[in-house]
C-alpha cells in the first residue's frame, strides 16, 4: 500500500527553523509533483508549497522568503525547511504527492510556534 510518511513537525519559539521531510512509501514510481499545505484551528486548509514536474516551484505569499521546499526524486522525499517561523505559522501541516495520477495526503504533523 503506497503512502506518505511526514516527519519533523514539533515546538519552535519564534524566530526559529523546523524541517520538515515526506517519503513515499511502498511505490516503485516517483511522485511527479510534491508538496505541502496547512490548516490552522478555524481555517481552511492551504498551500504552503508545491514542487512539479521540472522543478517548477509555487509557494504560498504567506511564506514567500521563509520557507524552502526541495525534493530528492531518487528517494522519493519532500523537503520543507521552514526558516523565520511566526506564531501564525502554527498548524497541522500535510504532505501531498501525486503518484501516476493518484492524488495521495500523509497524515499530518503538528508544528506549533510559540514563546
Amino acid at each position: 500500500q503506497v503512502q506518505l510518511v511526514e516527519s519533523g513537525g514539533g515546538l519552535v519559539q519564534p524566530g526559529g527553523s523546523l524541517r520538515l521531510s515526506c517519503e513515499v512509501r511502498g511505490s516503485i514510481y516517483s511522485a511527479n509533483t510534491m508538496g505541502w499545505y496547512r490548516q490552522a484551528p478555524g481555517k481552511e486548509r492551504e498551500l504552503v508549497a508545491i514542487r512539479g514536474v521540472g522543478s517548477n516551484t509555487r509557494y504560498g505569499d504567506s511564506v514567500k522568503g521563509r520557507f524552502t521546499i526541495s525534493k530528492d526524486n531518487a528517494r522519493n522525499v519532500v523537503y520543507l525547511q521552514m526558516n523565520s517561523l511566526k506564531l501564525e505559522d502554527t498548524a497541522v501541516y500535510y504532505c501531498k504527492a501525486i503518484v501516476r495520477g493518484h492524488e495521495l495526503w500523509g497524515q499530518g504533523t503538528q508544528v506549533t510556534v510559540s514563546s
